[in-house]
């Protein structure tokens, strides 16, 4: 395991303020408690910042009709929704909720082609606030497989996130499990896929991002995948 790209200057600037916290200290004659705990401190967040910022090597199915997790943690929605920003219809959603231990990285839930991108300004309400799938700061990607179905994939910001890492760009091609990006400190990925998939995870399940099957598609051509596009 690594640490991923996007956090090497947030640890990077940890380690140098505990550094100058504690060596100024140090040069003032700060008592020995005194030094510890000024060095301790950012130190400790240092530590903290390499275990979030980790990067676990996974292993995709490499199937095109399985869904997996886009990102580790909680599966805390499964329900039958309105998404009314790409497919103005019904879909099931699948919401995975990522926890400050969680690793934060986000990863492709089925291979296509990218068919729709945007990045949404927004607020910044607990990542599992219901609403905070249309009101957070967040990324829409579209993903269109080789039968032509297509899965939409979201990132949400959180309570303490204030960064959304998005890799995706219109018409790029991604394989299941690759890195789609990464958001920083608390979060949420919602999968919105056609009605009729099957949904093999519950409420409550933890899951594994690039690995965890959480649904599979119908074959081609069932009345699950009628109505995949606009």
């Amino acid at each position: 395991m690594k640490i991923h790209k996007e956090g090497a200057t947030t640890i990077l600037m940890a380690l140098i303020f505990a550094v100058l916290l504690g060596g100024t200290s140090r040069y003032f004659g700060a008592p020995p408690v005194l030094y510890w705990i000024l060095f301790s401190i950012p130190m400790g967040l240092a530590v903290f910042f390499i275990c979030f910022f980790r990067e676990p090597k996974r292993t995709p199915t490499g199937d095109s009709r399985k869904i997996t997790a886009p990102a580790d943690g909680k599966v805390v929605i499964i329900q039958e929704v309105e998404e009314p920003e790409y497919f103005h219809g019904r879909r099931l959603q699948i919401s995975v909720f990522m926890s400050f231990f969680d690793v934060h990285v986000n990863w492709a839930p089925v291979s296509g082609i990218i068919s729709f991108y945007r990045y949404h300004r927004g607020t910044y309400l607990a990542a599992w606030h219901s609403k905070s799938s249309t009101k957070n700061e967040r990324t829409t990607i579209v993903f269109k497989n080789e039968d032509g179905t297509e899965v939409l994939c979201r990132q949400i910001a959180g309570l303490f996130a204030r960064r959304v890492v998005c890799y995706a760009e219109y018409e790029k091609p991604f394989k299941a499990g690759q890195q789609i990006g990464f958001i920083k400190f608390g979060s949420r990925a919602d999968v919105f896929l056609p009605l009729g998939t099957k949904v093999n995870v519950a409420v409550g399940d933890k899951v594994r991002g690039a690995e965890t099957v959480i649904a599979e598609l119908a074959a081609p051509g069932t009345d699950a995948n009628l109505n995949t596009n606009k």
